[in-house]
Parts: structure tokens; C-alpha cells; sequence
């Protein structure tokens, strides 16, 4: 999946001079929780977000600092981090080290980056211009459409063979203990373990697979102690 299929197109910024005031009434209007910032140009100079308004000497949550941890601290970053809390214009408090994704990219590196760079959105770019962006929210939209999206009927005979893939291309499943069975899209996991936490992903695996409509969990789990073969806890031993 790339980019463009689960970001949101268009944007709302706001020019680089505009007061910090006017841009947070447009953030408030249009429902939503950052800006893209523009200078006169209209190239992106900087994102102004929500994160960077919870610090604000009007509500008297800046950041206090002891007199001795001052004293350890340039005038210079004591100076910024002032200019931050109480500056008047969107330049001031925006964040200026912007990073931007392509529309063509795949959708995990747009995660990877918001997860690496601790941001919540990334602006989205076609030829060096912002065309939209793609957020958590975006992100979650597409989770929603995925897992909403109907099944295709399959034999039995495709659904074994396509859990029996799956567990073979993952490094971590036991393939040669485990056995697959479907009838009537139910499918069933028989064999042994010797991870109980093995056993989830393996549901997992088979749940994943399109067709699919229940998973029934015969595994049994190899004691590594004793040896001992125990039963599945959905079918105890009578």
C-alpha cells in the first residue's frame, strides 16, 4: 500500500507572518489539530501543531525550571525555549524541522518516520509541492476499511494451502508440527508446540486468511521440562 492511498488530499496552513492567534482560530475552525506553514513563497517552512501550543505563557504552563538548572543552561536555548512559550507570531512557535513523505512511497515508510520522529502526521509531496497529508487518523481510516472488507468464498482445499503458506514463509512458525484443516471455512489447527506464545500467532495466521470463518486451536503444548504433550485449553483432556 503506498502513500497516496490513505492519506488525506488538500491542506490548511497559514503563512509563516500570520499571528499565532489567527492561526489558531483557523486550526479551531476547521477542526483540526496542525497547519501546514508557508512562507511567502509557499514553500513549507515548518508545521505549527497542537503539541506546539501546550506549552503557552497564557495558561501558565510553561516550562518552570529550578534557579540552579538555569544556571546550568545556555542563554541561548533558555532563550528559545522563552521565545517558544510566548511568542506572537506563527514563526515563532512553529516547528520548523519538517519532514515530508512522497505520495508514492509505501505506507510503511511513512510509519517507520512518524514512529522514528515521534510526529503524529507528515506532509505529503508530488514534485516538491504539499499535496496533503497523511496522519494516525488517516492511518486508522484505512485499518477500518481493511478489516471491514468482505471475505471472497474459497474452497477448503485453497484455504489449507493458503494458512499452509503463510506459516511457511514465517521464520518463527513450526512447519513441520503443525496440520491444517478447513471445512466449510472452518479451520483447524492440529498438532504440537513447544512456545504457548506460538499458538496466537498461529490463530493470527489463519484468521488473516480471506475465506476464513473460525479457527479451532487443537495444538498441543510440549512441557520442556517433562516432555509432556498437554492439550489445547479449548480441548481439555477428559
Amino acid at each position: 500500500m503506498r502513500v497516496r492511498d490513505a492519506m488525506t488530499h488538500g491542506i490548511i496552513g497559514v503563512r509563516e507572518t500570520a499571528t499565532l492567534a489567527e492561526a489558531v482560530e483557523t486550526m479551531l475552525r476547521a477542526g483540526i489539530s496542525a497547519l501546514c506553514i508557508f512562507d511567502e513563497r509557499k514553500a513549507l517552512v515548518g508545521i505549527l501543531s497542537e503539541g506546539d501550543l501546550m506549552r503557552r505563557g497564557e495558561l501558565g504552563t510553561e516550562r518552570r525550571r529550578p534557579r540552579w538548572l538555569e544556571s546550568l543552561l545556555s542563554g541561548g536555548r533558555l532563550a528559545h525555549a522563552y521565545a517558544h512559550e510566548h511568542g506572537r507570531t506563527v514563526a515563532e512557535v512553529m516547528t520548523r524541522d519538517v519532514v515530508t513523505i512522497d505520495e508514492d512511497a509505501p505506507l510503511a515508510e511513512a510509519v517507520d518516520a512518524m514512529i522514528r520522529r515521534r510526529v503524529k502526521r507528515l506532509p505529503v509531496v508530488r514534485g516538491g509541492s504539499v499535496i496533503g497529508v497523511v496522519s494516525r487518523s488517516d492511518l486508522l481510516k484505512r485499518l477500518y476499511v481493511e478489516l471491514k472488507r468482505t471475505a471472497k468464498p474459497h474452497s477448503d482445499a485453497e484455504i489449507c494451502a493458503s494458512v499452509q503458506a503463510e506459516i511457511e514463509s514465517r521464520g518463527w512458525a513450526p512447519r513441520a508440527s503443525v496440520r491444517v484443516t478447513s471445512k466449510d471455512g472452518e479451520v483447524t489447527l492440529d498438532g504440537a508446540i513447544a512456545d504457548e506464545r506460538l499458538r496466537e500467532g498461529l490463530r493470527v495466521i489463519a484468521e488473516n486468511i480471506s475465506g476464513v470463518k473460525s479457527v479451532r486451536d487443537k495444538l498441543a503444548w510440549v512441557e520442556p521440562n517433562s516432555g509432556m504433550l498437554l492439550s489445547a485449553e479449548d480441548d481439555p483432556p477428559k
